[in-house]
């Protein structure tokens, strides 16, 4: 704060308070001068009821110099005059961070328990499970909602479509580094019937029906301009954030509007990286209880390198060859 606000403040506060004391020594009787009983204001009121003019009582105006001399005694003390930060050098910032350092070592002995587990561990561990709870609904419940299942323009953390990709580590680093998504708007290039051509191709790619006219320029279009981040089949890139077009999943809202704004003017995303926020033991338990609503990604995580998945190719040597019988 510049010394100008300073001194502003400080004459302005100073005033007021020294005003106060005048009011209240202007008011009074002064010691000796008789009080008239019958003294009035001059208001009446239903006819007969009428205001007195009586001094207060001296413990009451007592009471009123005590507040100044302990306003004028705070302001010396504490913060309260512009940059004066007060003899005893006390600040909120200071006192917020002593009060987090105590709340952290009262917390650091549950926290050492969990730092050793990994994520899949953590989602299987009820205790970690109920503080992740806790930490998400402080935290993050303003945007995706209490539930978790977010709402337009906030992802839905408990479906199965991953912007960024839903494997505990991806998960993880969401949190926290945050992300930024953004999608230029094709509007100028491609112009209006463009815009609504692969518009109406994008609806076909999640299984809408669509004008297979429309749909077939539109083919041509995306597959010129989009397939960069979407992929050719439209499927997107986790590590781009380009998101999956053909799951029936709209963050932004999947009707012809909704779409055909988002390839005419773009998108632009940003989850905040809450890290710095939170620290890593409250992020870890956060994505802990998010992966604990999706079962098959734990247990994914939770299968051998060396092992085969049930739909995917593995990783054992292929068949020797055998003499035909």
């Amino acid at each position: 704060m510049t010394l100008g606000w300073t001194l502003f403040i400080t004459i302005f506060t100073v005033a007021n308070i020294l005003a106060c004391f005048w009011l209240l020594w202007w008011t009074r009787k002064r010691r000796g001068e008789p009080v008239s009983q019958t003294e009035t204001t001059g208001h009446v009121w239903d006819g007969d009821l009428t205001e007195y003019n009586k001094p207060l009582p001296k413990w009451w105006l007592n009471l009123f110099y005590i507040t100044i001399v302990f306003s004028l005694a705070y302001l010396v003390l504490y913060p309260g005059l512009g940059g004066f930060a007060g003899t005893l050098g006390w600040s909120s910032s200071a006192q917020h961070d002593e009060d987090a350092r105590i709340a952290e070592a009262r917390l650091e002995p549950l926290f050492a328990r969990f730092r050793p587990m990994d994520l899949v561990e953590l989602a299987r561990d009820p205790e970690a499970l109920r503080i992740g709870a806790n930490v998400f609904a402080a935290n993050c419940t303003t945007c995706h909602g209490s539930d978790g299942r977010g709402a337009r323009g906030f992802p839905n953390l408990m479906d199965d479509s991953w912007q960024w990709g839903g494997d505990p580590d991806a998960v993880l680093t969401t949190i926290l580094e945050g992300r930024t998504a953004a999608m230029p708007g094709w509007g100028q290039l491609l112009g209006e019937q463009g815009v609504t051509e692969v518009t109406v191709y994008v609806q076909r790619l999640s299984g809408q029906q669509v004008d297979p006219a429309l749909a077939a320029a539109g083919r041509a279009r995306f597959e010129a301009v989009c397939i960069a981040c979407h992929g050719i089949d439209g499927k997107g890139n986790p590590a781009l954030g380009a998101p999956d077009l053909t799951d029936g999943v709209w963050l932004h809202g999947g009707d012809f509007a909704s779409i055909s704004n988002a390839v005419r003017n773009g998108l632009n995303g940003h989850m905040p990286a809450h890290g710095p926020i939170l620290g890593k033991d409250r992020s870890r338990l956060v994505a802990a209880w998010v992966l604990s609503h999706h079962p098959g990604i734990l247990a994914e995580a939770s299968r051998p390198a060396d092992e085969a998945a049930p739909d995917g190719p593995g990783l054992s040597e292929p068949p020797t060859s055998r003499p035909a019988p």
